[in-house]
């Protein structure tokens, strides 16, 4: 199971992908806008060639300014030349820079969309055993990653490799053996870096990034229950137990950055040792006769060109496996695939256009959660009628919202079908089917929006009218009213600034808004006082007329004019009828009743 310590799930399918796999997943988002991509490679690719040729320039000047009789001449030339080199550098490199500035963010804002449409694609099963604030921790690093491995590549490793190979290049056309001697050290560089980002940095990247999402989960999980936590006046425990994962996370961290600082030696030595062996190489050419001063210069500077490049990369290293890092939890979401999904081209849930709607099939069904020992249903049928008003009661993990959870197919089966209105739940479009059921929760969760726009959540074009009508016939508009804000009011992360009474009004007008053929009301009186209580029945009268109703009751008063009543025990319905009926057979439903004083 994810908790905060662990998450070990997502890090296990995180490490199973390289680094090249995650480069990949990145470099997909490039080639979604060819055009831009390549006009943003060319202005590049133009100033880094500009870069690449300023050594020539400069060597030209020194060459020029030694013979003092043509300095009004070639001199005047090679200081054009190398000024226009520099001007064309910084001018292409900012064109680059602007569009790769809008090319960025686009991916960025598209990558976030994915990762987000992919968890919400995952099942009940999933989201039980994660911790939200993990998941945004993680889908927030990535957008990060995204735009540091990015820059990592276009604006630095890509113009480092092509600055200096090509100027080992450049030296072999003069020099052969100083060319192959600067082309061996950069190759060597260049393998230093990609063994010591494989093996040493990326372990403990990924391990301060685990530690990193654990700081998101933790902060999450005390928040979300900050009124619990001021319930028992446990705000320095959580404090403390926060500091420990902070802790944690700093070590980590730590090991990470001295992990750099241990690679930059190694990129150093690298360092003098081409400064020294290409100094020297040209200091015994000029004393032999071999190099002019413009070859000597045309040396140095490309020897401070590259000891630029060279000098970054240990930076550019970081930041892009850092960034692989970063993105690599979303890619891995990306390659999961969801417990629970649609059919290939699976077609839209329609309700019959006439005639009854919402009749509902359990044929021969089987089902366990992931765990379970033994199945709950086990070959279960059942018919509920069209407009059929139907309780289910009995014992906790009897069976009751399982059979609610199968019908909105929050779960797959291990065996049989259930159809509604004769349509195989499993062959249609998991929104769709979900759109005909109106859910009325025991404990409602509402979003940090208005309260109109909580109200309307299941019919978003719905007129100001038709909100204000839905309210009114759940009991809520008076209430509302009072607020400061009136229905713009915000009803705080999870409905917290409303009473418990007043959000199961709201999801009870929710509901009267959808207007589905299917009504679950789970509980949905049971924060309502008596005269509350009351008036809500009778409003859901109103509601149920027509349309399959199925109540989950405890309190059995609740449920007296049920159509049918079904006693559920270990996955099993083993009794029903009405009320009277079951009351006067003297069986499971009778004793319930007894106990409850209904």
């Amino acid at each position: 199971m994810d908790d905060p310590e662990s998450n070990e799930g997502t890090e296990r399918r995180s490490r199973a992908l390289s680094n090249w796999q995650v480069m990949r997943f990145i470099a997909a988002r490039w080639v979604q806008r060819p055009q831009r991509f390549f006009a943003m490679i060319g202005f590049m690719l133009a100033g880094t060639l500009c870069d690449l040729s300023i050594p020539w320039a400069a060597g030209g000047l020194i060459e020029a300014v030694s013979r003092p009789a043509q300095v009004t001449t070639q001199a005047w030339r090679a200081w054009a030349m190398l000024s226009l080199l520099y001007l064309g550098f910084y001018a292409l490199r900012t064109v680059g820079f602007r569009l790769m500035n809008t090319f960025a963010a686009r991916n960025m804002e598209e990558l976030t969309n994915a990762a987000f449409a992919k968890v919400q694609s995952f099942s009940s099963d999933w989201y039980a055993d994660t911790f939200a604030g993990a998941t945004v921790r993680r889908v927030s690093r990535a957008m990060q990653g995204y735009d540091a491995a990015s820059d990592a590549i276009f604006l630095m490793l890509g113009p480092s490799l092509i600055v200096l190979f090509g100027l080992a290049v450049s030296m072999s056309l003069r020099w052969p053996l100083a060319g192959l001697f600067c082309g061996a050290v950069v190759v060597l560089f260049m393998s230093y870096n990609l063994v010591v980002a494989a093996r040493f940095i990326r372990p403990v990247n990924l391990k301060s990034n685990a530690l990193d999402t654990q700081i998101g989960a933790s902060l999450a999980d005390a928040i979300g229950g900050n009124a619990v936590v001021k319930s028992f006046g446990a705000e320095d425990r959580e404090t403390a137990r926060f500091a420990r994962v902070t802790a944690a996370w700093r070590s980590a961290t730590i090991r990470t950055w001295n992990t750099f600082a241990w690679a930059g030696v190694g990129q150093n030595a690298l360092l003098m040792l081409l400064q020294a062996g290409l100094t020297g190489m040209l200091v015994w050419a000029w004393a032999h006769g071999r190099a002019t001063p413009g070859d000597v210069g045309f040396a140095i500077t490309s020897f401070m060109l590259m000891s630029g490049y060279m000098r970054n990369f240990s930076e550019t290293a970081r930041q892009l496996q850092r960034g692989l890092d970063d993105v690599l939890d979303v890619a891995a979401y990306m390659k999961t695939e969801p417990e629970v999904a649609d059919a290939p081209d699976a077609p839209a849930f329609h309700p019959p256009a006439d005639g009854p709607r919402g009749g509902i099939v359990f044929d021969r069904v089987s089902f366990r959660y992931r765990g379970a020992p033994t199945p709950l249903y086990d070959r279960f049928s059942l018919q509920i009628a069209p407009g059929e008003r139907v309780a289910l009661v009995g014992p906790t993990g009897a069976g009751k919202s399982t059979f609610v959870k199968l019908i909105q197919r929050l779960y797959d089966l291990e065996g049989g079908r259930i159809l509604i209105d004769g349509t195989d739940i499993a062959g249609v479009t998991q929104s769709s089917l979900r759109q005909a059921i109106a859910l009325v929760p025991q404990d409602p969760a509402l979003f940090h929006r208005s309260l109109a726009e909580n109200i309307a959540y299941g019919q978003p074009d719905a007129t100001m009218d038709e909100i204000i009508a839905a309210a009114r016939r759940a009991r809520a508009h008076d209430f509302i009213l009072r607020l400061p804000k009136g229905y713009d009011t915000p009803v705080g992360e999870r409905g917290v600034k409303l009473s418990g009474g007043e959000r199961q009004r709201v999801a009870i007008a929710r509901a009267f808004l959808a207007d589905a053929p299917i009504l679950v009301l789970d509980e949905a009186t049971s924060s309502l006082d008596v005269e509350t209580e009351r008036q809500v029945q009778a409003a859901s009268e109103a509601l149920m007329a027509g349309r399959t109703t199925i109540i989950i009751a405890h309190r059995l008063s609740t449920i007296r004019t049920a159509d049918r009543i079904l006693v559920f025990q270990e996955g099993r319905v083993i009794e029903e009828g009405g009320h009277g009926e079951l009351v006067a057979r003297g069986g499971a439903y009778a004793r319930l009743n007894a106990l409850t004083g209904a």
